[in-house]
């Protein structure tokens, strides 16, 4: 029987409660949303208030990701749309409330188990999407045989895909597994990777392919050249099967390099995002220091996009979450999200091991992929990045 490290009766329901988030939460919106419930509202009646303050007033990422959801509060201060701010404000609940409870009470003992409890549901998840891709089985949920993706969009699945292949191999290059476990997470991995690629988030596959670069890195201890041929070799050959064996990821190769002309982007997801990022430059330009307010991106930018581009699709948000932020909040949320990605860095720098490895892949990955979108506003993306968030930078002070 499963045995998890506590240190009370009600710590050890945190613990399970953790476990059984860690399975859910990639599969099912409900289900996760409940256990999380559950665990906030159980933290905010169990009483000993002084104490969960000591912790968090103690620990640095809980407070930045308290302040990252105060300077939004705040920004409702100077917004005229205020119903669209509090839909902006309801997002950002996970860094007031899940974030910092996470951070104090997960155990670091039990973050090898969480994570075996979410590789177990990506395991679930993978198969299932490859048995709708095989027409094994009928469509289920928000797959299709196109693009078997089941329990969400292929702009988050790819992410969740690549976190995991990244897990995957921190654990077959530097964790030493017995012979049966080595060729358990190369089958996993592979599948993993086939996964990625037959379904249709480019931002994944950019950071799956970044992710692999960065492992090899310090698998080798970030000697450049030795680092550098390998990543090569083995990022061609994973781009040139895929290319060859994907349709849907040569289509979507295709569709990215005809689309980097810009005069010829017209409605298409890359010419939007283009589109995206000019309009809001101006917008920021405007509004540099506080921004336009929480709920006002879709108004304001409504006006900048009826003048220069009446022709793309309308947005309410940039695709870019540095845009949206910066936008909404100006440079003064823009720094409040900065300093919770540049404190994990710098605690990962100060770790060992997966501490260390993955401390650093997990704000880096992030910031490359919250270019092409606004990932801290979508609930899948969110959960993820806090989930890991809490269990990785545990594992340095406790």
């Amino acid at each position: 029987m499963l045995s998890l490290h506590s240190e009370n009766s009600l710590d050890k329901v945190y613990q399970y409660l953790i476990l059984s988030l860690a399975f859910f939460f990639p599969l099912s919106v409900a289900i996760g949303n409940l256990i999380i419930a559950i665990i906030v509202i159980l933290w905010l009646v169990s009483g000993n208030y002084k104490e969960k303050f000591l912790k968090i007033s103690n620990n640095r990422l809980a407070l930045l990701s308290i302040a990252f959801f105060v300077v939004h509060l705040v920004g409702l201060l100077w917004t005229d749309d205020l119903s669209w701010g509090f839909v902006i404000l309801q997002k950002m609940w996970d860094f007031l409330l899940l974030f910092p409870i996470l951070l104090t009470i997960t155990r670091k003992q039990n973050v090898p188990q969480f994570i075996n409890s979410f590789l177990l549901s990506m395991f679930v998840t993978i198969i299932t999407s490859l048995m709708v891709w095989l027409e094994l089985i009928d469509p289920i949920m928000k797959a299709s045989v196109e693009n078997p993706s089941v329990t969400m969009s292929t702009i988050s699945y790819n992410v969740y895909l690549a976190i995991t292949s990244y897990i995957l191999l921190h654990r077959l290059l530097f964790e030493n597994p017995e012979n049966y476990l080595k060729f358990f997470y190369i089958l996993f991995t592979s599948i993993v990777i086939f996964d990625l690629f037959i379904t249709g988030g480019r931002a994944g596959q950019a950071l799956f392919i970044f992710l692999l670069g960065l492992i090899i890195f310090q698998f080798f201890k970030y000697k450049i050249l030795k680092s550098s041929i390998v990543f090569i070799i083995l990022s061609s050959l994973i781009f040139g099967l895929a290319y060859e064996y994907s349709t849907t990821f040569n289509k979507r190769t295709n569709e990215t390099i005809d689309n980097f002309d810009y005069r010829e982007l017209k409605n298409t997801s890359l010419g939007q995002r283009y589109t995206y990022f000019f309009n809001s430059i101006e917008l920021i330009k405007l509004n540099p220091i506080l921004g336009v307010g929480t709920g006002d991106f879709p108004n304001e930018y409504s006006v900048i996009h009826s003048k220069n581009s009446p022709a793309i699709t309308q947005t309410v948000n940039p695709h870019n979450m540095y845009l949206l932020v910066a936008v909404q909040l100006g440079f003064l949320g823009l720094a409040s999200m900065l300093a919770i990605f540049l404190y994990q860095l710098k605690c990962a720098i100060k770790s060992q091991d997966f501490a260390r490895n993955f401390g650093l892949a997990l704000p880096l990955g992030f910031l490359l992929i919250m270019v092409s979108d606004s990932y801290l506003l979508g609930h899948f993306t969110t959960i993820l990045y806090v989930f890991f968030s809490s269990m990785v930078y545990q594992l340095q002070y406790r």
